[in-house]
């Protein structure tokens, strides 16, 4: 009986330490439960899709000099006509302008297959869309679908935006005139998904973009798995061609990529300009998970802005970054108000040049004739395990319309060439076991 006792009360020790830990793993920054969708990374299998559609059958030829967008596009008609179905790249190369899915396609990338992106930029189309916080018209990406829930794209292939003429063309100019915009030069994504639900992005590599890698806008329960994504930042930078851009979206699970760009690596977007969060075009980013994933060179492996209003529940965990420039990158752009909020980057290892950089992006301020700069916020940004190298551990400066709150960092082992902390810049700045260079920081 006395052992009985005794085992109880181990049990009732032990049990809400258990449970606490358990539900840290399962709970999104501000405490809400992380829903089972999270947790089921279960591939689709094409097949499951319907009937294939190879565009060989359909007057595509394997040359990658000649641009073939007609007989592809016949391909995803044909499946829409009968239906739907899975549109196959077969191996080979196959060149392409903006290619327009529809309700019940999908796009299959066989291995061995490279859908190649032309370098002709008119091959896409202008169109009513959606780029760096503005609702305008822009130039269509290589594979576009709108409005196509269920929407997927599958296999081992390539999309390859083809974007050496596009990122010359971008520095020639910038030679030109040093303060020209992004969009001076006409360039094309490589895919943009809008206004689609229950999309999935697996396996596939998505390489040398000639803008934005990927764009998902207006989107919700979105799974991208086990992506290669690459654009160089040598011999020539691929400019802006952020891996993924997160643009007014809810429930987001990024896992298992590997992603190399010559900009952001996964950038939360949603709007910009002084009367942003009042435009019914823009609006915030909500639950988004990133986990298992590797970053090699990148601006930052997780960029909240410039062009964001609210950004909530983001949770990076279990990563590695090999040549960030920046671990984590909060932009406070002063012509935009901005909340960013609840926000932890956790079980992080490698290398960073900065591990957090806050400070203004005053890139293009434009007031746009508003008399008062509006406020922007952070808080409750939580870093939490994580073992890094770094040039600067802590790289922050604000204005007085920069207002950060409640920082918690926990568990930190941190080698810096400027370990310095200033803790006037936070209100509320929580220090638990941070290591910099082998002293504790209190």
């Amino acid at each position: 009986m006395k052992k009985i006792c005794l085992l109880l009360l181990a049990f009732l020790a032990v049990t809400p330490q258990a449970f606490s830990q358990k539900n840290n793993k399962d709970v999104f920054p501000d405490g809400t439960k992380i829903p089972n969708w999270f947790l089921d990374a279960t591939k689709i299998n094409p097949s499951d899709l319907g009937k294939f559609y190879s565009v060989t059958d359909y007057g595509a030829v394997n040359d990658s000099t000649i641009v073939q967008t007609k007989a592809i596009q016949k391909t995803i008609d044909e499946a829409y006509n009968n239906g739907g179905g899975v549109v196959v790249i077969p191996k080979g190369v196959f060149m392409s302008g903006a290619l327009f899915f529809r309700a019940n396609t999908h796009l299959h990338v066989s291995e061995g297959a490279t859908l190649k992106g032309s370098d002709n930029i008119n091959d896409y189309p202008k169109m009513p869309s959606r780029i760096e916080g503005q609702s305008i018209e822009y130039f269509t990406a290589l594979v576009n679908a709108y409005g196509i829930n269920g929407f997927t794209i599958t296999g081992k292939g390539t999309i390859d935006g083809n974007g050496l003429k596009y990122w010359e063309a971008f520095w020639q100019r910038r030679k030109e005139n040093p303060n020209c915009t992004n969009l001076e030069v006409s360039r094309p994504r490589l895919v943009f998904i809008w206004k689609c639900d229950n999309v999935q992005v697996q396996d596939v590599k998505l390489h040398n973009s000639g803008f934005w890698t990927s764009h998902y806008y207006q989107c919700n329960n979105v799974k991208i798995l086990d992506l290669h994504i690459f654009s160089p930042h040598e011999p020539v930078k691929a400019p802006s061609t952020d891996a993924i851009d997160i643009d007014v979206c809810t429930n987001m699970l990024i896992k298992g990529c590997y992603m190399a760009v010559n900009d952001d690596a996964i950038a939360l977007k949603g709007g910009k300009g002084p009367w942003a969060d009042k435009d019914l075009s823009n609006g915030g980013n909500e639950n988004i998970i990133i986990e298992d994933c590797e970053f090699g060179f990148c601006h930052a492996a997780l960029t909240s802005g410039s062009e964001a209003i609210h950004n909530k529940n983001i949770l990076m965990r279990n990563c590695t970054v090999n040549d960030a420039k920046r671990l984590l990158w909060l932009k406070m752009r002063p012509d935009t108000p901005q909340n960013y909020e609840y926000i932890t980057v956790e079980n992080i290892k490698g290398y960073a040049y900065s591990l957090i950089y806050v400070k203004p992006w005053t890139q293009f301020f434009d007031l746009k004739g508003r008399k008062e700069v509006p406020l922007s916020y952070s808080d409750h940004i939580t870093l939490r395990n994580i073992d890094l190298k770094c040039d600067v551990f802590y790289d922050m400066k604000i204005t007085e319309y920069d207002k950060l709150s409640n920082f918690t960092f926990e568990n930190l082992k941190v080698e810096a060439k400027n370990g310095a902390v200033d803790k006037s810049i936070i209100k509320g700045l929580t220090l638990k076991n941070v290591v910099v260079n082998n002293k504790v920081i209190k």
